[in-house]
């Protein structure tokens, strides 16, 4: 069987915010289903805080990270029922809490219901950046050590990606995050850049030393540059 990854080793400091990038089937998802447990390292391990974490519970594990993603599961019940997911004895003002960081409160508000409003199955009654602003609003209840935000700003428009950013701001002060994002210039304020190729990491870094290294990086990150110029009139005036 041929190993999913290569020789990675890192180590990341409490409180980082780390962004994996890469193509399909470079590494990146395989990471965050590792960290998750979803499967166990074949060789090699995973500590926090020192303790590997196969030598404790899933449960234990699961509950110290919140986990927001470009599926978004929403169950068919109400929106106060969904945030307050793993904390079911949440008060409705820890709740409302929470949706005003998230930056989902006021939509909520103008429900025919508020908080009581019924989401559809797989919340097919609101958009994809309301579902995620929702799942954000969940994930802050938590208030998890550990943060995992997989693609949480994909195929949503430019008002609505402000608005999850401004959310995400909220959301991982103090705490340690993974990051992955096909959308470069979202990412560039991480504390650690890592780029990952056919299971390696082939660079690692800063936004600011990235681009200095002129790699594939500073590839990507230019294309992308150069194509929201070219859909934004504004931008490519200036």
């Amino acid at each position: 069987m041929i190993p999913a990854l290569h020789g990675v080793n890192l180590t990341v400091q409490p409180g980082q915010l780390v962004a994996l990038v890469g193509g399909s089937g470079s590494g990146k998802s395989t990471i965050i289903n590792l960290i998750l447990r979803f499967y166990d390292v074949s060789s090699g391990r995973i500590t926090i805080d020192g303790i590997d974490i196969r030598d404790v519970t899933l449960g234990s594990l699961r509950k110290n990270i919140g986990i927001a993603q470009q599926d978004i599961f929403l169950f068919s019940t109400t929106i106060r029922e969904n945030i307050a997911y793993g904390v079911p004895d949440a008060s409705l003002e820890m709740v409302i809490e929470a949706a005003k960081a998230a930056q989902i409160h006021d939509f909520i508000m103008g429900l025919p219901n508020g908080y009581d409003t019924w989401v559809g199955e797989r919340g097919h009654t609101l958009s994809g950046g309301e579902k995620q602003r929702v799942t954000i609003a969940r994930a802050l209840l938590m208030n998890p050590s550990i943060l995992i935000l997989d693609e949480i700003t994909s195929s949503v428009d430019a008002e609505t990606e402000r608005l999850i950013r401004l959310a995400v701001d909220t959301l991982i002060k103090g705490r340690t995050t993974f990051i992955i994002s096909h959308r470069l210039p979202i990412i560039t304020n991480a504390d650690l850049i890592l780029v990952l190729k056919d299971g390696r990491i082939i660079e690692q870094g800063k936004h600011t030393e990235l681009m200095e290294n002129g790699g594939l990086y500073r590839q990507t990150y230019l294309s992308q540059l150069g194509e929201k110029r070219d859909s934004d009139p504004g931008l490519k005036e200036a």
